[in-house]
């Protein structure tokens, strides 16, 4: 199973998934580090990453290959992470035909009606535990 991480500004997020994927999987998923730029991409990486790649075109190509996505809420909002988010990453990811999975965390203002806000890692266990276990038992 390919999975997709997401992430811009400092790859905060993407860091704590892909490191919580590899306790979880170890190296039976390929995870491909996706940062809006070069410093979110690099700290992907450190967290374990299979490879990465950095900006608006890697992510586009990169997504439409995927079998998972995962990545913060915003990654489907135009202009969302201080900009980072470009109306084609935006478009790419919400089209692909992978299965998105989307951490509701967001510095826009936007709120998600019907979900309490939750930090990080609770989101992440939540995430591994009722989501992706099936998913990648059902992969291998």
């Amino acid at each position: 199973m390919r999975i997709c991480v997401i992430d811009g500004q400092g790859g905060g997020i993407g860091s704590a998934v892909i490191k919580k994927l590899r306790e979880a999987f170890n190296e039976s998923v390929e995870i491909i580090a996706l940062g809006t730029n070069a410093v979110a991409t690099a700290q992907m990486l450190k967290a374990r990453a299979n490879r990465g790649a950095s900006g608006e075109n890697a992510i586009v190509r990169m997504v439409s290959q995927a079998d998972l996505v995962v990545a913060p809420i915003g990654v489907v909002m135009a202009h969302a992470m201080m900009g980072e988010v470009t109306p084609r990453i935006a478009e790419a990811v919400a089209a692909c035909p992978a299965k998105k999975l989307l951490i509701p965390l967001t510095q826009e203002n936007v709120e998600i009606v019907g979900i309490a806000p939750s930090p990080l890692p609770p989101l992440i266990e939540t995430m591994i535990e009722k989501h992706l276990k099936e998913l990648v038992s059902e992969d291998v």
